[in-house]
């Protein structure tokens, strides 16, 4: 049974660099405090340790603290968390998306498109599956930053209702951030939730957020101010969006393909 009103918010903070325990306070801080009650929480890439090519230092076991963490506050709090963290799993690095519900079940999405400006493919293998995740009736297909470039990973075929971005995202390309998230909701005829970071990382890059959620038509829901530190709520409609569908049905004339 679907859930009529899917109820979103995303947190976005200043990370702290390279520093798991402070950034898990700080989302704990805010769980505490959020002043709605909350389905899912989307959290920026690298949540727990800002976009760091340390990998040997910062790396996790699936069984590892974070992730622990992520369970225990999802039982407390009765709601979904997700975002991205450096996994290390059979001797291997990844830029792993991780979607952890109340009862404790871990689903995982591993980067497909990594950022080769920053080096991250020389320290973190390359994802090969989508994941959709099933969630109080709802359909979410979680990507990460720089997937959002490349269109057809996230071309819909009626397999998700909502398009979620997990991203470092700096504030020199927050134009490119804007009119994609924009894009991606309108072609796919899907909600989007863009969750990003605000403040300056260890290399010095800036970022201003821009966290957003947009409706199927490309209308942006809630958003917060350039370099603002807050949360971003927004309750997704299931009836519109399906009696929008209905209504002017793009995806029932999409291309088919098939992405190797």
């Amino acid at each position: 049974m679907v859930q009529e009103t899917l109820r979103i918010a995303v947190f976005q903070f200043d990370l702290v660099w390279e520093n798991p325990e402070a950034n898990r306070t700080k989302i704990n801080e805010w769980l505490q405090k959020a002043n709605r009650k909350m389905d899912v929480v989307f959290l920026p890439e690298m949540f727990s340790t800002g976009f760091s090519m340390n990998v040997s230092e910062l790396a996790e076991p699936m069984d590892g603290e974070t992730i622990k963490w992520m369970k225990d506050r999802c039982a407390e709090h009765q709601l979904a968390l997700c975002g991205s963290l450096i996994i290390k799993e059979n001797d291997q690095f990844f830029n792993r998306l991780v979607f952890v519900d109340p009862s404790g079940e871990i689903q995982h999405y591993d980067k497909r498109h990594l950022f080769t400006m920053a080096d991250e493919e020389s320290h973190f293998q390359q994802g090969k599956e989508r994941l959709i995740v099933t969630y109080n009736g709802w359909r979410i297909c979680p990507l990460i930053c720089y997937d959002l470039r490349f269109p057809v990973w996230a071309r819909n075929r009626n397999e998700y209702d909502v398009l979620v971005y997990s991203a470092n995202w700096p504030e020199s390309r927050t134009e490119v951030w804007n009119t994609l998230l924009k894009a991606r909701a309108i072609e796919n005829q899907s909600y989007v939730v863009g969750a990003n970071r605000v403040g300056v990382d260890g290399s010095h890059i800036l970022y201003s957020g821009n966290s957003q959620l947009i409706d199927p038509k490309g209308t942006q829901l809630s958003a917060i101010a350039d370099h603002h530190k807050g949360i971003v709520y927004a309750g997704f409609s299931h009836s519109e969006l399906m009696e929008f569908r209905k209504r002017f049905p793009v995806l029932d004339d999409a291309d088919q393909f098939v992405i190797k």
